[in-house]
């Protein structure tokens, strides 16, 4: 009896395990798609609500376990403070309040985050009932499968996603539990014991047919497709409209600036890492023609500059000579992506990289491509060297002068470029901005700041996309005030360009995340997609580009040298970028060095931050050997003889019988044969040789009960008897 059982829970087990893979397949998506972050912690929810499903654990236990679990998560994902303080509590319960009313009131985009995340747990605690009732219930799940196919096949046309593989796993998972439940029904139906040869017999059929056909389907040539993708289609018509048709992106690098607006989702994935001297941003491009719609450039991007290992990079940022103090330093970048183009800080000189490989560099964009031969090809690792500059405000303040304007007349020119029908007003406001400054390093300060006290907020959603007739700076300055980095920096841009300050939008990367110290003694940075970033830099003749940025929430890298100007009470004030970041980070650098070596902390620490870093992946590892655990326990019917029969194979004491005999009673009690209250071992070994056929557990109780009355046993014993005993251990397989 108890090994039907077992082998049922098995094989529903097996159902629970496709129904989870199912579910996953509908969150998958979103974290592409949406702004949706942290997928994990929802996905471990559906692993915790199916496995108690599963072990049948009583409705309100298994409720409260879920709302624990639930409120951890919130506070995990949204609550800074630690989770036994309780002052977190009151406001969460308010805020929550507030939301159900803002919910009853049908206003749903001013639900909070926290709240639409308690609502998705609630969407899948309702969807894993639905897979449990389904399974086990109704044994019906065409409708689900067909569901997620459908889910599935829609986001692959009309989205971003690329939902090959994902048809393939659904394809899997969803005929794997209709041929199980198919069994099932037909074994119901017929009232036919499910004995483990037919459970076989149709199981390896299923198999087979799910393996063939995905190998088919895999394999088989593709005819290409009847009718025309719509998604161009659905485009096109939008931007028709007049709507600019961008959309929502997906943050990080992109190639294509001529349409600048909209919405994008955050994306973490990393794209290199640094070990770094100082913090800094990482240029890959500038662009100089502003088109009143985003940005291009003056040239072809095919006009290209070669240089090789060893030789100096043909960008030069500045005039050192008109620069108070120059430090030289060295990066080292660690690529992930499979970008053929570099990253490098400005007053870039050197890249160390394999002498296998050359760079090219767009003279128009000043982008470095790496080649390998004439091909394009990403390098995964090279070493920078660059000159850190610390600006000299008396110098950037007599950059200006009309003299040396008339020395960079051309250039200047170039960079001063905007289109013919720019906006009036984009020029007036600038001008009201910089009222009463005279110099060029003045004035730009003054746009600089404009941003921050303006009314200006820095939002990554709502985002507006300028019509046909809409300029995209003139929109964001008198319209929406409200953008991010590129609505920011364009603005500030086109407002010095209009003024006859030569400007240049500059795309890249931020600093990225600080992860701590490496061997060397370097600072160790890990850049994603969301550090993507542009920003802005102006021309000042003698000098060369000082970098500036306007977006609220971000810092300017560059130093500034106040030397003689500093007696000058009228000189700009200008702020020393990260102070306290910088200082906080100079003193963890200086504890990690004079902590002592074998000191409790630092055997704690490594292992606090690996599990900060990897806490999910040792929660997936603690779940996978938990659920590996529990499988190998359920078919311990299975493994378990084999191994007390190699266990007592080769032992020759004869003592060892009385163990193996217990054992052997316990493996019977096991295998469904019990023993029953009051029975005597003697009807107990009849009982088994008549369910088996035999007389070997009757001979075996004898030698049992000899040792039992006399105390000893003849020598020799456990020899004779070893091969009737482990007979009987391999008939308890199940």
């Amino acid at each position: 009896m108890t090994s039907r059982k077992g082998k049922k829970d098995l094989t529903t087990f097996f159902m629970y395990v496709f129904g989870f893979f199912l579910l996953w397949e509908w969150l998958r998506p979103l974290e592409e798609l949406t702004d949706t972050s942290n997928i994990s912690v929802f996905l471990i929810f559906i692993l915790i609500s199916l496995l108690l499903s599963f072990m049948r654990v009583p409705l309100l236990l298994s409720g409260l376990i879920k709302c624990v679990y639930i409120v951890s998560a919130l506070h995990y994902l949204y609550v800074e403070e630690s989770f036994f303080q309780l002052k977190w509590v009151p406001p969460f319960i308010k805020d929550f309040i507030e939301n159900f009313q803002v919910l009853f009131a049908r206003d749903w985009p001013n639900l909070s985050n926290p709240f639409r995340s308690f609502l998705l747990f609630v969407l899948l605690g309702l969807m894993t009932y639905l897979i449990q009732y389904w399974l086990i219930n109704r044994k019906q799940m065409f409708i689900f499968f067909f569901m997620t196919l459908i889910y599935i096949t829609v986001l692959d046309t009309f989205t971003t996603y690329e939902a090959g593989w994902a048809i393939v796993r659904t394809v899997i998972s969803g005929f794997a539990v209709l041929g199980m439940l198919t069994l099932y029904r037909l074994l119901d139906k017929e009232a036919i014991s499910k004995e483990t040869i037919r459970m076989r017999k149709w199981m390896l059929p299923l198999i087979a047919m799910i393996a063939l056909s995905v190998g088919f389907g895999l394999a088989s040539p593709k005819a290409e497709p009847i009718w025309p993708d719509p998604v161009p289609y659905l485009k096109s018509y939008g931007k028709d409209s007049g709507s600019g048709g961008s959309g929502v992106q997906k943050v990080g690098y992109g190639l294509d600036d001529s349409k600048l607006g909209g919405p994008f989702v955050g994306d973490n994935q990393l794209v290199f890492s640094v070990e770094a001297e100082s913090r800094h941003y990482w240029k890959v491009e500038s662009k100089d023609i502003y088109t009143g719609k985003g940005w291009d450039t003056s040239s072809s991007r095919e006009e290209r500059v070669m240089f090789g290992y060893g030789e100096d990079v043909p960008i030069h940022s500045f005039n050192n000579s008109q620069i108070a103090e120059m430090a030289e330093e060295s990066s080292t970048v660690f690529a992930v992506g499979n970008y053929s183009h570099l990253v490098y800080p400005l007053g870039i000189k050197q890249i160390d990289a394999s002498p296998l490989y050359s760079f090219e560099m767009e003279i128009a964009t000043e982008k470095i491509h790496s080649l390998e031969g004439n091909i394009p090809i990403p390098v995964n690792q090279y070493t920078l060297l660059y000159d850190i500059p610390k600006y000299s405000v008396t110098a950037l303040m007599d950059a200006s002068s009309d003299d040396k304007i008339a020395a960079n007349g051309e250039f200047i020119s170039k960079f001063t470029q905007i289109p013919e029908n720019l906006p009036p007003r984009i020029r007036e406001l600038a001008e009201e901005v910089t009222k009463g400054k005279n110099s060029w390093f003045e004035k730009v300060r003054e746009l600089e700041g404009y941003f921050r006290k303006a009314g200006f907020t820095y939002d990554q959603k709502d985002v507006a996309v300028p019509d046909q007739d809409d300029d995209y700076v003139d929109q964001f300055l008198f319209d929406t005030k409200r953008g991010y980095c590129d609505n920011f920096s364009t603005s500030m841009a086109v407002m010095a360009r209009s003024i006859g300050i030569p400007a240049r939008w500059v795309k890249g990367y931020t600093e990225g995340e600080y992860k701590g110290l490496s061997e060397s003694g370097r600072r160790i940075f890990e850049v994603t997609n969301n550090n993507a970033h542009s920003w802005v830099e102006v021309y000042f003749p003698g000098i060369g580009w000082v970098p500036f940025e306007p977006t609220q929430g971000f810092s300017n890298s560059a130093q500034f040298n106040f030397d003689t100007a500093s007696q000058n009470t009228n000189q700009p004030e200008v702020e020393t970028p990260e102070n306290e970041e910088k200082e906080k980070l100079k003193l963890t650098e200086e504890n990690e060095k004079q902590a002592p070596a074998f000191s409790l902390k630092t055997f704690i620490e490594p292992i606090k931050n690996a599990l900060k870093e990897y806490w999910k992946l040792a929660v997936f590892a603690i779940l996978a050997l938990a659920m590996l655990t529990f499988i190998i326990y359920r078919i311990r019917g299975r493994w378990l003889p084999y191994y007390l029969a190699w266990r007592f194979k080769w032992t020759r004491k004869d003592e060892n019988f009385s163990k193996a005999y217990l054992i052997l009673l316990r493996e019977l009690d096991r295998y469904g044969l019990q023993r029953k209250d009051g029975q005597t071992l003697r009807d107990y070994a009849d009982y088994v040789d008549r369910f088996f056929s035999s007389k070997e557990m009757g001979r075996l109780t004898a030698r049992y009960e000899h040792l039992i009355y006399k105390g000893k046993l003849k020598e020799g014993s456990w020899k004779e008897t070893k091969e009737l005993w482990e007979n009987l251990i391999k008939k308890t397989i199940a």
